[in-house]
């Protein structure tokens, strides 16, 4: 029975970063995306490197039933899951009212039902081998998000269940890590609508794989949360005790200014 670690939206970003970082350090890898052909790339270089290929799942996360058909296509290659990283996610930019209720609802079936579903449907191969858990939330958990007010929560629900589990899994011996990025240069930008290179200007970035290490650290420490960077760090501290009348005006500013930009 092959032991594996088990990482959503692995096909580029953060995702494909933690899928190295885990396969430097001898992990062997179950990888989940939707696009088949950039994780049958990475998990031949993967192989290249002399890991073990990892197994490749190729779905959508968002639709109805995928943590089942991880579940099967891990059974039937002989795998069961120590460590599950949900890395899977994105965000919209504009307002409630104005972007499609159709797409505001995808972010929520991706970034909070469906790692609530893996969650859940793993929690006992996990349990029963003192496992882990890597949930990847943001560091705009931390206050709401006028412009992009459906990702921000979806990402405050992550940081919220994630400390939670924390506390609920510890006599069992399994450790709940949340990691909370700010921006990093990947293709969350793009998908967003806006500009990447023009908002990585706006606000200075991390490189995905330096938040991906950071992760990975934290994880194998136990750490119930770890945010990559000095400048984010005292962002979490500060922004949360600026009163809403201030933050809000001022975050809602921001995203107009991403959508003038872009």
């Amino acid at each position: 029975m092959r032991t594996v670690a088990l990482i959503t939206g692995a096909s580029g970003g953060i995702g494909a970063d933690l899928a190295r970082v885990f396969a430097r350090h001898g992990h062997d890898l179950a990888l989940v995306a939707r696009s088949r052909d950039k994780l049958e790339a990475l998990a031949d270089a993967i192989a290249a490197s002399g890991r073990p290929r990892p197994i490749v799942i190729a779905l959508d996360l968002a639709e109805a039933g995928a943590a089942e058909r991880v579940a099967a296509a891990l059974s039937a290659a002989g795998a069961t899951v120590a460590i599950l990283v949900n890395n899977a996610g994105f965000g919209l930019l504009g307002g409630a009212a104005t972007l499609d209720a159709r797409d505001q609802l995808g972010i929520v079936d991706l970034n909070v039902r469906s790692l609530l579903d893996l969650t859940l449907r793993f929690l006992p191969e996990i349990t029963a081998a003192r496992g882990k858990i890597l949930n990847v939330g943001s560091i705009v958990s931390f206050f709401a998000g006028p412009g992009m007010a459906v990702y921000y929560a979806s990402k405050a629900f992550v940081s919220s269940f994630s400390r939670a589990l924390t506390e609920e899994l510890r006599p069992a011996g399994v450790t709940v890590t949340v990691l909370h990025p700010g921006m990093t240069a990947t293709g969350f930008q793009g998908r967003a609508g806006f500009d990447n290179a023009k908002a990585m200007g706006m606000v200075p970035g991390a490189t995905a794989l330096s938040v991906a290490e950071a992760g990975y650290h934290a994880l194998m420490a136990g750490r119930r949360s770890v945010v990559p960077g000095l400048g984010n760090k005292l962002g979490t501290l500060i922004m949360p005790l600026i009163p809403d009348a201030l933050l809000l005006p001022l975050v809602r500013r921001f995203q107009e200014s991403r959508l003038r930009a872009s």
